[in-house]
């Protein structure tokens, strides 16, 4: 479009939000004294005027020049302005113009007459970009400010064109990448719903034709009731196999809760050993296993006479709780320390495990770790049970360190 004057003075309306392009017809609310200052201007000056992008108080180097269609009054009192867009013209130095407002000198910038060939291809391309957008995204969103912006700001045609085919181009490929993306997640909810599904069927057709055998879920049940779990137990562990029930395989707590479940059900919850309390019997198996000590061999025969004589009366342990009785030997290594541990169990006829302590520094280690951790297993205490198979083996604590 050719412009009368290729330099002119104007009145600047900085615009505060958006960008008003070349051919465009807008209508602003003149809500700021140095916009109505701008309006009176250009009524001053042919109607003219320079509408210039302002964003955090800098102004943009380009603006379109406009031209004041009308103006009036709403209803409200609100203010406003009806502006056409001509060209673009850029802002070369400030100037002192007539009246109140912002003055400015520019130079103009108006597309050409005739578009090049590159840019009439560049068109075609963009137009075509821009309706796959809007077809994916069901919305227009290209009218951000600080493109709008910059878009004014291109002189050239074929440069403009180029650079909102790339932001097009953009925001065409991010469109087709969330599109695939909720494909994939709804493709596997789908997956996870039919596999879902076909279980349920699986299981009942396995009920009506009586092929059960295989259920986990009532085989750890079986397993529970030949163990003889105590009550506090089996309510945990009837809790934990209502879980498993309600638990997809393909979950991981599906592993955790099976293998506490094997732990609970291979513990020796009723396998309990009968002490032998013959005195001459220890102090033989004591005798034969160690020479010399005669004075740890006393007090340990002391100690197991204090047993005898209690549960003959009904008494219950020495220590008076429900916990075994304790019996603390010290020394240095190699003095036979592990191997009286032995011979008291012998005596007893009780298992023996032993758990050395020593170079630990991990309390989980003794009581076990939380099931979600790789490779849970319970503590060393409750593997001893176990490895036992009774609940009341002698259990010796080794390398205790002071």
């Amino acid at each position: 479009m050719a412009t009368e004057s290729k330099t002119q003075t104007l009145p600047v309306l900085p615009l505060e939000s958006g960008v008003i392009l070349p051919q465009m017809v807008v209508t602003v609310a003149l809500e700021t004294p140095e916009a109505r200052d701008a309006v009176g201007a250009a009524q001053r000056n042919g109607n003219v005027l320079l509408l210039l992008p302002r964003i955090e108080g800098r102004y943009a180097r380009v603006g379109t020049v406009a031209r004041l269609e009308d103006s009036g009054e709403l209803p409200g009192g609100q203010k406003i302005a009806v502006f056409r867009g001509l060209h673009r013209a850029r802002v070369t130095v400030a100037s002192a113009g007539e009246g109140p407002g912002l003055w400015v000198e520019t130079e103009a910038a108006p597309d050409p007459e005739t578009p090049s060939e590159r840019a009439l291809a560049l068109g075609r391309e963009f137009r075509a970009v821009v309706e796959s957008v809007l077809e994916a995204k069901g919305e227009q969103n290209a009218g951000r400010m600080l493109r709008s912006i910059e878009v004014l700001e291109t002189i050239d045609v074929e440069a403009r064109l180029t650079r909102l085919l790339e932001w097009y181009r953009a925001t065409l490929a991010d469109v087709t990448l969330k599109d695939k993306i909720r494909r994939d997640v709804t493709d596997r909810m789908e997956d996870q719903q039919r596999e879902y599904m076909l279980r349920q069927q699986l299981e009942a057709i396995k009920k009506e034709l009586n092929e059960g055998g295989d259920d986990v879920v009532a085989e750890y049940r079986r397993k529970a009731d030949e163990a003889g779990l105590p009550d506090d137990a089996r309510k945990e562990f009837d809790r934990e196999v209502d879980r498993l029930e309600r638990t997809s395989e393909q979950s991981p707590e599906h592993g955790w809760i099976r293998t506490w479940l094997d732990w609970m059900v291979e513990l020796p919850w009723s396998a309990r050993s009968e002490d032998e309390f013959d005195l001459a019997q220890a102090r033989s198996v004591l005798d034969a296993d160690h020479t010399g000590l005669d004075d740890v061999k006393e007090r340990i025969i002391e100690f197991l006479a204090v047993m005898k004589l209690r549960e003959e009366r009904g008494l219950g342990p020495v220590t008076g709780r429900r916990s075994g009785a304790i019996i603390t030997l010290v020394g240095p290594p190699g003095v036979g320390k592990t191997s009286l541990g032995e011979s008291i169990a012998r005596a007893l006829g009780r298992k023996f495990v032993r758990i050395s302590l020593g170079g630990i520094h991990d309390e989980a280690e003794i009581r076990g770790h939380r099931r979600t951790y790789v490779g849970a297993l319970p503590g060393r205490i409750v593997r001893a049970l176990k490895e036992a198979g009774t609940k009341n083996p002698v259990v010796m604590l080794d390398e205790i360190d002071k």
